[in-house]
């Protein structure tokens, strides 16, 4: 892991195409501005997670489950 100081108003680069800025401090919280590309997704870690697990879900449906969407039991 990759460990930079910054302060207020100071944006670090990765790659050419995503800048994170510094955008406010208070007490122990940061507060990041992120400018990317809209083809590449930005999403807070947990929500994240989230997505992974619920396409994770989506992937293992079975043919039998398809006749509970729609109220076709």
């Amino acid at each position: 892991m990759l460990v930079l100081s910054r302060h207020r108003d100071e944006s670090i680069m990765i790659g050419d195409d995503v800048v994170v800025t510094i955008v406010d401090i208070r007490g122990d919280k940061v507060r990041l501005g992120i400018e990317a590309p809209q083809d590449i997704p930005v999403h807070r870690q947990e929500v994240y997670e989230a997505i992974k697990r619920e396409n994770r879900k989506a992937g293992h449906i079975q043919p039998s489950d398809t006749r509970r969407i729609g109220g076709n039991e």
